[in-house]
């Protein structure tokens, strides 16, 4: 028993001091291992940043020759190309301010006049709208649907070729408008529905929408959609539901270039998007 006892004592103490020198001397080894895989791995990130700063460089060069390219280039091929025509922005349900400027931007070599801004109130105001129009054919508007498309479809074609309605519910139908309408010879659509509309109250503004549109398309106009390349959701399925041609990179120099020959009567959805038919239209349409 005592034997048994020793020895059994005996053979743990071995393994234990087996143990301890295995982990020193794993230790010792096992450090300097880790320690050279750490240096590698450094040596590896370093050259890499390296790598990928010189990367950014050349394609930050790249990226500056292109914008300078094409500063140069745009007014060369917009230049007075719309000279004189009158055109006009409208907005559903909302107006970003870098969808205007980037229209802007887009006009400005080309000769155009943006005589008329206007967005659409959304939810539509139907009570303002009933009482503007009490004595007309659109008196049931409220309550009617086909009425509601109906008093779209006049307003849409009188906001181009002009006529008194337009300005009968202007103050309930615009949340803002500025400038004249009528007489255009292209409109420019930003569609910007507000997200906390509720179910009626986004079948009721789309259902104007449409009518707007439609009126719009009737009298053969140019009519675009437009949006930049991160707008979420994107609107171009709806463009492309209502005839409208689109631009879905709107603040590119692309999407400008597509927007001034969409103006001269190109047709298609353009941009950078897989709703896109393509990047640009053929530069070399011309205007009726």
């Amino acid at each position: 028993m005592g034997y048994s006892a020793r020895y059994h004592a005996t053979s743990l103490i071995a393994v234990f001091l087996a143990l301890a020198i295995g982990i020193l001397i794993g230790a010792e080894f096992g450090g300097d291992a880790l320690t050279s895989t750490r240096k590698n791995l450094e040596a590896s990130l370093v050259n890499n940043l390296q790598d990928a700063r010189s990367r950014t460089d050349e394609l930050n060069g790249d990226l500056g020759r292109a914008n300078e390219f094409a500063d140069r280039v745009y007014p060369a091929l917009t230049r007075d190309r719309l000279e004189g025509k009158r055109l006009a922005i409208v907005g559903l349900g909302g107006l970003p301010s870098q969808d205007i400027s980037a229209v802007e931007g887009a006009l400005a070599p080309t000769g155009a006049k943006l005589v008329g801004v206007g967005v659409v109130r959304e939810p539509v105001d139907l009570n303002g709208l009933a009482g503007d129009l009490a004595k007309t054919r659109f008196a049931d508007v409220k309550r009617n649907p086909d009425t509601l498309t109906a008093l779209g479809v006049g307003v849409g074609r009188q906001l181009v070729r002009g006529g008194t309605l337009p300005e009968l519910v202007r103050g309930h139908l615009f949340s803002r408008a500025s400038g004249n309408f009528g007489a255009l010879d292209g409109v420019i659509v930003v569609r910007n529905q507000p997200q906390d509309l509720g179910p009626v109250q986004r079948t009721t503004a789309g259902t104007l929408e449409s009518g707007l549109l439609s009126g719009i398309t009737a009298t053969r106009t140019p009519a675009t959609g437009v949006e930049t390349s991160d707008a979420d959701p994107s609107s171009v399925s709806f463009f492309q539901s209502n005839d409208l041609s689109s631009v879905d990179d709107v603040e590119m120099t692309a999407g400008q270039l597509a927007l001034v020959f969409t103006m001269l009567g190109a047709e298609g959805s353009f941009g950078v998007k897989s709703s896109a038919d393509r990047l640009l239209p053929d530069l070399l349409t011309q205007g009726p």
